[in-house]
């Protein structure tokens, strides 16, 4: 008890101690030109890998995280933008929608409607050239389970593989 009491007073002291000299709070002493510096660290944002499906399943699980996930894109949109719970206004905003890959190798194009993708307009348009069917990977953070359905602010968009070309019939 009297040890604990000793490192709280000494703690105490301390801190009084580092506000002080912070502040410049001395006796008889004005403090002129106090300088503070800043150390910015830089860290590596950590993405969680993230299978479609099992995010638009369990979108709960998934909120507030930062995602990453590898899938083909399917069109830009303007779903869900401008509902007032997510607060994502068209004139700064668009969303894009990616393919279903549960039915992606099957001679189908459904789209994966429920997973929400909102990128600012400016990152969209560096991405003007994206066509229905390039292979992508999107990174971003689900901020809102509204509906149900998970909904991304996308940080980033990488094409890994253009469209597959479909191959000439030769003549016969």
């Amino acid at each position: 008890m009297i040890n604990t009491l000793k490192v709280t007073a000494l703690i105490l002291a301390i801190t009084v101690a580092t506000t002080i000299s912070n502040v410049g709070i001395c006796a008889n002493t004005a403090v002129k030109d106090a300088k503070a510096s800043v150390s910015v660290t830089n860290s590596v944002v950590q993405y969680e890998a993230v299978d479609p499906l099992a995010l638009v399943a369990n979108p709960q699980s998934y909120l507030n995280k930062k995602i990453k996930m590898i899938a083909l894109f399917d069109k830009f949109s303007t779903i869900g933008l401008d509902y007032p719970p997510v607060k994502k206004s068209s004139k700064d905003y668009i969303s894009f929608i990616i393919k279903r890959p549960d039915v992606e190798n099957k001679g189908q194009t459904i789209p994966l409607s429920e997973l929400k993708f909102i990128i600012k307009r400016d990152k969209a348009e560096k991405l003007i050239d994206l066509e229905s069917g390039d292979k992508i990977e999107i990174k971003g953070t689900v901020f809102s389970t509204a509906l149900g359905d998970p909904w991304v602010d996308v940080d980033e968009v990488k094409i890994l593989e253009p469209k597959p070309t479909p191959a000439k019939k030769a003549n016969k």
